[in-house]
């Protein structure tokens, strides 16, 4: 917590302990949060790709966030439910499958394990009740909380003293707290009695606070210490800073070792969000055109520490040079040598092999790339320069076109762009009468009329190029 870069070293020899903050499915998952996980999915690849044996748990919060970070407001999925005149577990049903499906569309390697809040109740319980009996927890109007008076180290992970967030929090109007920053573990029915979601508990039939859920999850699938514990830079002052306390109070020694937090997209008007309204989808994009894999390409401009600006003309570039990049690729696939038994798919980060599974006859120059490559997503996975390395390596006329094919496939085993399953888009047949007539015309030396078909063509999405060797061309088809 000491926010400097360090070697990172695993609690096991080889294995990592990776959770993510999962989504709370009371609406669809805007393209902010999906950056998140975009960063998150970096980080596993990269993991794996240094031949770390990854257990990555992510939860499903579908009781519990408020909607306040805090304590005050209603829960979340009770506000989408009335929005949407459904109950409670349809809206998570519902959502829980769309982020899902966003996430699979983006290339986001699954979870090992993926938790939903609602089915690990007594785990939460558990940990209440341990807090209670240690003296960090007390019993309160019925509901049960934290003491942050309790916990000496309260607030490190924001670097705040707890005097500096004292004299920062608003008002509180919950009586029952005996400090402002004190946070609820177990919601009974004399808060919110219109909650759907209750269990019983000893402390009264209710539910848990947001941020026990966490600590709950992550200690019940990857131990009581955590390697790595990632999630938006938003939860580092109330939610992780929460998690902190409560787990290393419950446990009695440090819970993690190593936190990533990705930085905001913002838009024009600040960061995006929910509250806030106005939010784009994956859907959205997709009715402007642009795909998911062009957003992933997106994300991966920006270091995930730097927030993100978001224009659509910053997306056009980037589905721009994306669509370049599959060209140079799909060109590759035609050139003699570059065939496609040798080159392992890429799509699966999980069985990626290490940097260090370098053939002896790989040339000067390739490992060279290799090494650049290795060296700029180990300084703190930094993508961007690794994008770099990817084009100054696929622009370099000395590399041959198997070569260039080979360290793509390798790079994309942390890029996730799937380029193993990159194939050059299919003529339609208008496009191939005109191609045809195009090559007529040039073979009885009516360059006029080649010229006004490449433009038609090229109006189509079609790039020609003529070579010694014959005339090659690429579809981007028009979105």
């Amino acid at each position: 917590m000491g926010r400097a870069e360090v070697p990172f070293q695993s609690i096991e020899p080889g294995k990592v302990r990776l959770y993510t903050c999962g989504p709370t499915v009371y609406n669809y998952a805007h393209i902010g949060n999906l950056r998140t996980y975009v960063s998150e999915d970096l980080l596993r690849r990269m993991l794996s790709y240094f031949g770390y044996e990854v257990n990555h748990v992510m939860n499903v919060t579908d009781v519990g966030h408020l909607t306040s970070d805090a304590d005050t407001g209603e829960d979340k999925m009770t506000v989408g439910a009335r929005r949407e005149g459904k109950t409670v577990w349809e809206i998570a049903r519902f959502y829980e499958k769309a982020f899902f499906d966003d996430i699979r569309a983006l290339n986001i390697l699954m979870p090992t394990t993926v938790a939903r809040a609602t089915e690990h109740i007594p785990a939460m319980i558990e940990i209440v009740q341990r807090l209670i009996d240690r003296g960090y927890a007390y019993e309160a109007g019925g509901n049960v909380y934290f003491s942050v008076d309790r916990f000496a180290d309260y607030g490190s992970l924001a670097a705040l003293q707890l005097e500096e967030l004292q004299a920062g929090a608003r008002v509180d109007v919950d009586p029952n707290k005996r400090n402002p920053l004190d946070f609820v573990l177990w919601f009974t029915e004399s808060k919110f009695p219109d909650q759907e979601m209750k269990w019983n508990s000893p402390f009264g039939r209710g539910f848990p606070g947001w941020h026990i859920e966490c600590s709950a999850i992550a200690s019940q699938y990857l131990g009581e210490h955590v390697d790595i514990h990632c999630g938006g830079s938003d939860h580092i002052p109330v939610h992780h800073t929460n998690e902190i306390a409560q787990s290393e109070a419950a446990f009695g020694h440090k819970w993690v070792n190593y936190w990533f937090h990705t930085e905001f997209l913002i838009m024009k008007e600040g960061k995006m969000s929910k509250s806030a309204g106005g939010f784009l989808t994956l859907a959205a994009l997709a009715e402007m055109g642009f795909s998911p894999d062009d957003y992933r390409y997106f994300c991966l401009q920006a270091h995930y520490r730097s927030p993100l600006q978001f224009t659509w003309e910053a997306l056009k570039g980037a589905q721009t040079a994306l669509a370049n990049l599959r060209n140079l690729y799909t060109g590759w696939l035609e050139e003699p040598g570059a065939g496609a038994s040798d080159v392992p798919d890429s799509s699966n980060g999980s069985t990626a092999l290490g940097p260090e599974e370098t053939s002896t006859e790989v040339s000067e120059e390739e490992r060279s790339y290799s090494e650049a490559f290795d060296s700029a997503i180990a300084a703190d996975l930094n993508v961007p320069l690794a994008l770099g390395v990817v084009w100054k390596m696929a622009k370099d006329p000395g590399l041959s076109a198997a070569t260039k094919r080979s360290l793509l496939s390798r790079f994309d085993r942390v890029l996730g762009l799937g380029v193993d399953k990159w194939q050059r888009a299919e003529l339609p047949e208008e496009l191939k009468r005109l191609l045809d007539e195009r090559q007529a015309a040039r073979a009885r030396r009516d360059y006029a009329t080649a010229d006004e078909l490449r433009a038609r063509l090229a109006a189509a999405g079609v790039e020609i190029m003529d070579t010694p060797s014959g005339t090659k061309w690429q579809y981007n088809p028009k979105r």
